[in-house]
């Protein structure tokens, strides 16, 4: 919300911008100013603090400061807090986890709720008709494709992780049209996981691809038979480990696998309880 402020300053009038300093400035004691005191602190009259807030997306200033409120109040940092060579261990616990935080609760505000449908779709039809998942990635992605399998072959789907890149294009030219290929990539330029997609489209598989909006691998998806999960934060890979792409990544597979199993039904419920119970026999000790 503040970050579309902020973009906003530039196309408002003079007053209203003045509107928007005063938010960025202190957004949580925006939300709970009355109409007046916000006037008088931006130098306008009361009908310029409502126009503002409607010129930015909102039905008025009721709406607006119940949002913001919203915001501020989730406990995130307003902007990116990235890691300094002088920081201490206490101030890396607090940019790490901050950083997760925000680009966490980012991420619940920005995802397309269609696109998770259509891929949710598409993993239980190819469940149903007892067809192959298979979760592409190379790199940190791989680890993210292995987490991945390892959720839904409990789902009893028939589901792969593969993370070499001869092993990925000989199994990707074995999809057919019933398959899924779950291609998952932090900046979405691998050249591996491109080949991959191409091949996997050409075999008439459905490509889910989990990777940031805009990318050469994003693209892939346009295809109305493909469905684009974008993954976007403002993590730069090219010079850091991607700590925060990996953790959206995970919770998109988590998301994916959640609604997956809803769907699936009672069907499935035996099994994870027999899974249970055998895991639960190897433990050493054994619950009173």
């Amino acid at each position: 919300m503040l970050d579309r402020i902020r973009a906003s300053i530039p196309a408002l009038p003079p007053a209203e911008q003045r509107v928007a300093k005063l938010v960025l400035q202190d957004a949580r004691s925006f939300a709970s100013m009355p109409v007046s005191e916000l006037a008088e602190r931006a130098h306008v009259s009361k009908p310029t603090v409502v126009r503002f807030c409607r010129s930015v997306g909102y039905d008025g200033l009721a709406d607006f400061k119940l949002k913001l409120a919203g915001t501020v109040n989730e406990g995130v940092p307003f902007v990116h807090r990235a890691v300094d060579e002088d920081d201490k261990p206490g101030d890396i616990i607090v940019k790490v986890i901050d950083n997760a935080v925000a680009a966490l609760l980012k991420y619940r505000n920005d995802a397309a709720t269609h696109a998770f449908e259509r891929a949710m779709v598409a993993l239980v039809n190819t469940a149903q008709a007892n067809r192959r998942v298979e979760f592409y990635g190379v790199g940190n992605s791989g680890i993210v494709a292995q987490d991945a399998q390892h959720k839904f072959f409990r789902l009893g789907v028939n589901a792969v992780a593969l993370s070499d890149g001869h092993v990925q294009i000989m199994s990707a030219t074995m999809l057919k049209e019933d398959d899924c290929a779950v291609i998952i990539s932090n900046s979405g330029r691998s050249r591996d996981l491109m080949d991959v997609a191409e091949i996997a489209a050409r075999k008439g598989a459905t490509l889910l691809i989990i990777t940031a909006s805009g990318s050469p691998l994003a693209q892939l998806a346009q295809n109305q038979n493909h469905v684009l999960l974008a993954a976007d934060h403002p993590e730069d890979h090219d010079r850091y480990s991607p700590m925060v792409s990996r953790m959206i990544h995970l919770m998109i597979i988590d998301i994916l696998t959640t609604g997956v199993a809803l769907r699936l039904g009672q069907a499935m419920r035996p099994a994870l309880q027999e899974i249970k119970r055998n895991l639960r026999l190897r433990r050493h000790v054994q619950p009173d």
